[in-house]
């Protein structure tokens, strides 16, 4: 009897140290955390989420034998979801030095941006964009544009089949299209980016018009252009390129019941929506410069980019722009119907905020976006799935990442709060996650210090 109770405790031994040992040393626990389902906003509380090779491996009540995990992140009282999608972000090109593009890219990380989309490309971006993939530099997943195609750049049919197919077969993951272009060449840029297999995105030329656009089927129009201009009668008989900043100096002669038809367009003919409202609450704006120069986030910048922006603002919106802010409160408000309308009948809409545009600092901004949609009407269950799983359906990559499920790519946040109650809580990270690699918030403070020296010392 004593032998076989030996043999039986020798065998559990055994079977505990093969447990142990069959836990990878490079996997990640992350203990008791409430995992946040972006796709309905139900919260599984108090799961345990194992990591490893850049992946979700598991998700759980109980785990047993913790003691196997060699890094362990403690998740009690937390929330985690997936990482955000900055799906208007803008990425230094030479003669920017590679340290502060790397600086700039973790900036968008450090506030849990983990994929960017890049909307004016360049050929060192594609570059940037396999050193991402590969984990070579520290930064979110890379999407990029191809150089710009406005009416510059493409002035003819036989320029437009040459760019889109010379940029298809470099690589650029999208077309970026930009003001300027004829209507005949626009045309011609569709039928060829149709035939070479390249999506495009981005402003609506004027020549073109958002009904015209919208039935070419833009992967995405972003900032809302050209719909205010489409909400402006014919019998008003106006100059078209008088139209202003997106569509401003239409204001006063835009009639909101032609909404409901552009909204059904964009979801007739699947076409997403980045609104970078941002963008029209600080720069294009009633708002004090100066005020915005002294937050804290400006920091990260350099004394050039800061001075550029006070002089563009006072262009702008200064005293001799002729800028009215009674007409801004208008404008503003037709912006936010649509962006609300777009939401509950379009096809989508994706976070971006145009950074760094006018005071819109990388990473930071995504929060004055956010801000911005939810001030629009958005809930923040839509906002929050605008960063997350939308995007991944953009790209066809919602197998790959977008949201906390077992198999896909652990680009993750983790908060101290629930951001479906406030989503403030967003901006207490607690840590990110890209590619199974973990920077908590004590590395992140450190890294932002840094480059915030190096930016003083200039």
């Amino acid at each position: 009897m004593k032998n076989i109770n030996f043999i039986l405790l020798a065998l559990l031994l055994a079977a505990c140290n093969q447990a142990q040992q069959a836990t990878s040393p490079t996997a990640i626990l992350v203990s008791d955390v409430n995992i946040i389902d972006v796709r309905n906003g139900k919260i599984l509380e108090n799961h345990q989420v194992m990591i490893d090779s850049g992946k979700i491996q598991g998700i759980s009540q109980n785990i047993e034998n913790t003691e196997g995990y060699q890094t362990k992140i403690q998740g009690k009282g937390k929330f985690m979801l997936p990482g955000l999608a900055e799906m208007h972000a803008h990425i230094p090109s030479p003669p920017t030095s590679n340290e502060r593009t790397e600086d700039v890219l973790f900036l968008y990380l450090s506030n849990g941006i983990t994929t960017i989309r890049g909307m004016l490309g360049h050929p060192s971006h594609l570059e940037l964009r396999e050193k991402a993939k590969n984990g070579d530099i520290t930064s979110p997943r890379i999407f990029t544009s191809s150089p710009s195609l406005n009416g510059n750049t493409v002035t003819s049919k036989e320029e437009a089949i040459s760019k889109v197919t010379a940029y298809q077969k470099a690589g650029y993951d999208f077309l970026k299209i930009h003001p300027g272009i004829q209507l005949e060449v626009f045309d011609q840029i569709v039928r060829t980016s149709n035939e070479v297999g390249i999506p495009f995105a981005g402003h609506v030329p004027v020549d073109v018009g958002i009904r015209h656009a919208l039935k070419s089927k833009y992967a995405s129009i972003d900032h809302v252009d050209g719909f205010l201009e489409g909400l402006v009668p014919e019998t008003a008989n106006v100059k078209p390129d008088q139209n202003g900043f997106f569509g401003y100096n239409f204001t006063p002669l835009a009639d909101t019941t032609g909404i409901d038809e552009l909204v059904q367009m964009s979801k007739e003919n699947k076409v997403w929506i980045v609104p970078t409202q941002s963008l029209f609450t600080r720069w294009f704006a009633p708002t004090n410069g100066e005020e915005l120069l002294a937050q804290p986030e400006m920091q990260y910048m350099t004394k050039e980019t800061l001075d550029q922006w006070r002089t563009r603002k006072q262009q702008s919106t200064g005293p001799d722009t002729g800028f009215d802010a009674d007409q801004w409160l208008q404008f503003d408000a037709i912006r936010r119907q649509l962006m609300k309308k777009l939401q509950d009948g379009g096809h989508g809409m994706l976070l971006g905020s145009d950074a760094p545009q006018l005071f819109n600092v990388p990473g930071f901004s995504i929060h004055h976006e956010i801000d911005a949609m939810e001030d629009a009407g958005l809930t923040p269950l839509e906002i929050l799935q605008s960063g997350t799983i939308n995007p991944a359906v953009y790209f066809g990559m919602d197998d790959q990442f977008g949201e906390i499920k077992e198999g896909l790519e652990a680009d993750l946040i983790i908060v101290n709060a629930n951001p479906l109650e406030n989503l403030d809580a967003l901006q207490e990270i607690s840590g990110v996650m890209r590619q199974g690699k973990w920077y908590s918030k004590e590395a992140i403070d450190q890294r932002l210090r840094e480059i915030a020296e190096k930016i003083k010392q200039k």
